[in-house]
């Protein structure tokens, strides 16, 4: 399968929704049981992060075969779980589309934004 990108109307879904099911592919290329995230939308690109942080255990799953299955309301795909580089810049403006969408959670959001969790911060790639 090759990386594609994700169209208008599913970033706008994803926008809209509070959750997305995640599902891991292992390596044996079996899914995992699906695993509700919370996802944020910077311009084009959609991320997610693991609360728990590394010791997530969907989180660890990712590193096995990189890719996965991903579902939040009409938007139903394959993709690629792919490492964010630690920039700053990208980071600080993940952190505040969390707090922009999330804010009503105030316990959550701060977990979400911790350093445990943008450790674990994956740009989800449709494929």
């Amino acid at each position: 399968m090759t990386a594609t990108a994700w169209s208008t109307g599913e970033l706008e879904e994803i926008a809209t929704r509070d959750e997305m099911r995640v599902a891991p592919r292992r390596t044996d290329g079996t899914l995992t049981k699906p695993r509700i995230v919370w996802m944020v939308r910077v311009g084009d690109d959609v991320y997610i992060r693991s609360v728990k942080g590394v010791e997530g255990a969907w989180y660890r799953t990712t590193r096995s075969r990189g890719e996965g299955h991903v579902n939040a309301g009409a938007v139903d795909k394959e993709v690629a779980f792919l490492d964010v580089e630690d920039s700053d810049d990208l980071q600080a403006r993940i952190d505040a589309e969390y707090h922009a969408k999330y804010d009503r959670y105030p316990g959550p959001v701060a977990s979400i934004t911790s350093a445990k969790a943008r450790a674990t911060t994956m740009r989800l790639v449709p494929r």
